[in-house]
């Protein structure tokens, strides 16, 4: 059965990090106001004056701990996950999975509406249990027994935690990014268990599943022309350097973020700010107490070096598939693309993979749709299974 348990950090991991912090070796930055070379060093010190002197760790750990956390053991991997239960006539188990560079907590502004919806003035016919895991190899989900874990092997961990341990017979599954992924994979695998799935990007069955995984784009950036390929550039500018060297390089990058919150900070806004609908100013989308956050799960769990391999593992072992039926995600989907989504492959064509069942186009939000627009997130997921229920 799963134990549940309270999230602390010893304070020898607090006092080390307020010594890293208090020691940043700053490179030189020249003319890069407009991050052009990557994250403006003038912005990233004034983040790390606001760690050292402003951010309340016991207050953001309170917070999260108002949540209750539970830790279950699948296959030598110890899972950790939030699990609050569905207030209203026939709540549905729903799972929510993260992505990268996200954690858990970007979910923590959905689960309790979803959870109680009368709470929040809506229908309590609504009403979700839901349960939100961290990733293997993710902040709470560490230590990480061996290599390997994939996309495809985390739904099938994801399948005997809510069917085996916690005894559900049926359940919805929700997603984003590495999230979307799984949970469509989910649909492929294990459709006769499911409700149905929402996505918050739509994805291709093969992800990084051919020779030259860390090329996205390339293969069909040749055939684009005019804005359709300024599009597509902008696009791999912004994807290229995460996803080639966290296929290519992991624990080379991981020496340097391991050692460094401040690397480690840098690497993680570089992808908030490219990714999400903030125009550049990252701050509109996600508050430095939310950045610091973020920031602070992958720091004291030690889960930087285990998050990055997730890509290299999923590369290196490649997908295979469990049927040759159309559509490959066959429980029936809702899906809800962030127009400004910053990293997002187009869509309309990965969208013939799902059994389509609510569709939503939504101007506002980039790629961290729970996190950025999470009123948005929990309407569309009402709107998709309120009629499967």
């Amino acid at each position: 059965m799963p134990e549940r348990f309270e999230i602390r950090v010893e304070p020898r991991v607090i006092e080390d990090l307020r010594s890293r912090l208090a020691a940043v070796r700053w490179p030189a930055d020249v003319e890069n106001e407009d991050w052009f070379y990557g994250v403006n060093r003038r912005y990233l010190e004034e983040l790390i004056g606001y760690w050292r002197n402003g951010y309340d760790w016991n207050q953001a750990l309170a917070e999260i701990n108002s949540f209750h956390h539970y830790r279950e053991t699948l296959d030598g991997y110890c899972i950790h996950f939030i699990r609050e239960q569905g207030c209203g006539p026939k709540p549905i188990p729903l799972i929510l999975t993260h992505g990268w560079p996200w954690t858990f907590w970007d979910y923590h502004r959905t689960i309790r509406p979803l959870a109680d919806p009368a709470a929040f003035g809506a229908d309590p016919a609504d009403a979700f249990e839901v349960i939100v895991p961290s990733l293997p190899g993710f902040g709470f989900s560490v230590p990480v027994p061996r290599a390997g874990m994939t996309y495809w092997r985390t739904a099938d961990l994801w399948h005997r935690l809510m069917t085996e341990r916690l005894g559900f017979e049926r359940y919805a599954a929700q997603g984003g990014d590495f999230g979307a992924v799984i949970a469509s994979q989910l649909s492929h695998k294990y459709a006769a268990s499911l409700v149905g799935i929402h996505v918050t990007n739509a994805v291709s069955p093969r992800l990084f599943a051919n020779d030259r995984p860390w090329d996205l784009l390339g293969p069909q950036i040749g055939a684009l022309s005019g804005e359709a390929r300024a599009a597509a550039i902008r696009l791999e500018r912004n994807v290229a350097a995460h996803i080639t060297t966290h296929i290519l390089d992991p624990q080379t990058l991981a020496y340097a973020m391991h050692d460094s919150p401040a690397g480690m900070l840098a690497w993680l806004l570089e992808r908030r700010r490219a990714w999400s609908d903030c125009d550049g100013e990252v701050e509109r989308r996600f508050s430095r107490d939310h950045l610091i956050t973020t920031a602070m799960i992958y720091w004291v769990t030690e889960s930087f070096v285990s998050s990055v391999r997730y890509y290299a593992d999923s590369a290196r072992s490649k997908w295979q598939p469990c049927h040759d039926r159309a559509p490959t995600y066959e429980a029936p989907a809702g899906i809800t693309l962030f127009l400004k989504d910053g990293a997002s492959l187009p869509n309309d064509e990965r969208i013939a993979n799902y059994n389509l069942h609510f569709l939503e186009k939504r101007d506002s939000g980039g790629h961290f749709g729970p996190a950025e627009e999470p009123a948005a997130v929990v309407a569309d997921i009402r709107r998709t299974f309120r009629d499967l229920r």
